[in-house]
């Protein structure tokens, strides 16, 4: 085979098979093709798309390009969940504990934020002494033991990803239905649960604008999912505002901690609560997912969720007991609002990108991250603000950008009218 035919045939719209993608893939993992002509294939890819099996093949082989967790030898079903990312996206540090408390086993493997999207191993290495590098045995153990582990992806998992995602990042061929549904199936599929729960979000802070797009690739992702014999189910998600209040890795974690002892905010409530529910029931702990629903949502108000969490975080290497001086600034500055009124539209994207600013997250792979700093919002859509008062808190330390208030004060629209919420989980794809 050559690299040049393949290429060629996607350019036509000529579908490729199995053993040509497969060899595809396992030659430039390998390094036997160039990076140029993967590029030159990636973009093909973007223009003309690919059939639903060939993206089956596609992420099949990437899956087969390393390791593959094997989890049959631990008890009952084992669940996972994926978020295709956000603003203040703290669901996975309620969700997994709460879905162990609940009775399911998750075995979770995680990865990092990238721009105005946080990472949960970023949150989580926030807390003092936790460690997210879990080799396969430690990881398995841990699930064993106490039903629940969130680690970092191992080296060897899907490496073909880490090369393509690369290449696309710099090549502006991220943005491809067959790409990025190959690119999370293939890591999922890779990780072993049984069940997959996707949380597929929409609107400014997302990477999909459109609840179209996000349910295209909600309906892709659990095709993959069905093909490799795995259960998926998908939660289109707003995220036009964040959600929450919280953005920046410790504000996050203790707005986490907060919701695990019942004083957490709805929206962050209402999705934990929609995907454990399904959880517990696909998990066939329960009869119906209201039953479940009503499981998930006893824990997350008994205390039961945050004591998973605290046996979690010590099973990882946390030397922290308390959260009660977790966070400290140099300065907290309130942004007062400019008039009086509802609050109408907060915008997602605008709130991620000055929080980066801020240092909360990273506009490069390497940079460095302040685990301290971010924006606390002192209102959600539909809220009431009197002149003067503060729209949010902006946690500082050194680093600063001038534009930052210009910017925060135009992610606000504000009304005369009243305003009604939207429910966080718009739709619901099995």
């Amino acid at each position: 085979m050559r690299a040049v035919d393949i290429i060629e045939k996607t350019k036509n719209k000529i579908p490729l098979t199995e053993e040509e993608i497969t060899w595809f893939i396992n030659e430039y993992v390998n390094n036997n093709i160039k990076d140029y002509q993967v590029s030159s294939w990636l973009m093909a890819v973007c223009l003309n798309g690919l059939t639903d099996t060939e993206t089956y093949y596609l992420t099949k082989a990437m899956l087969n390009s390393g390791d593959r967790i094997d989890l049959s030898d631990l008890p009952g079903i084992k669940v996972d969940k994926h978020s295709t990312g956000g603003v203040g996206d703290k669901v996975s540090l309620v969700l997994g504990p709460l879905a162990a408390a609940s009775g399911c086993t998750m075995a979770k493997l995680s990865g990092r934020g990238l721009g105005h999207t946080g990472g949960t191993l970023d949150k989580l290495e926030s807390i003092p002494g936790l460690t997210i590098s879990l080799d396969e045995d430690r990881f398995k153990k841990q699930v064993k033991d106490i039903h629940l582990a969130i680690a970092g992806q191992t080296q060897n998992l899907v490496p073909a990803d880490k090369k393509l995602y690369a290449l696309r990042d710099v090549t502006g061929t991220v943005n491809s239905l067959p790409l990025i549904s190959s690119s999370i199936m293939s890591k999922k599929l890779a990780s072993g649960a049984d069940i997959i729960c996707l949380d597929v979000k929409y609107g400014s802070g997302a990477f999909m604008k459109t609840i179209e797009d996000a349910s295209k690739l909600s309906e892709m992702m659990i095709k993959l999912a069905k093909m490799d014999n795995k259960k998926a189910v998908a939660f289109i998600s707003d995220m036009e505002c964040p959600l929450g209040r919280a953005i920046g890795n410790k504000l996050e974690v203790l707005e986490a901690v907060n919701c695990m002892n019942g004083k957490g905010p709805k929206d962050l409530e209402d999705i934990s609560i929609e995907i454990v529910g399904y959880m517990v029931y696909l998990s066939k702990i329960v009869d119906t997912i209201e039953d479940g629903r009503n499981i998930a949502r006893e824990n997350l108000k008994n205390g039961n969720a945050y004591k998973k969490f605290l046996e979690m975080i010590k099973a990882q290497g946390a030397t922290i007991s308390d959260f009660n001086d977790f966070i400290h600034v140099k300065e907290i500055i309130p942004l007062p609002a400019k008039k009086c009124g509802y609050i109408e539209k907060i915008d997602a994207l605008t709130l991620g990108v000055s929080a980066m600013k801020l240092g909360a997250g990273r506009e490069r792979k390497e940079d460095s991250i302040d685990p301290d700093v971010g924006i606390v919002l002192n209102h959600q859509i539909g809220e009431y603000v009197e002149k003067g008062e503060a729209l949010l808190y902006i946690y500082k330390n050194d680093k600063w950008d001038d534009s930052i208030i210009d910017d925060l004060y135009s992610a606000y629209s504000i009304t005369k009218n009243k305003i009604k919420p939207v429910d966080v989980v718009s739709k619901i794809i099995e």
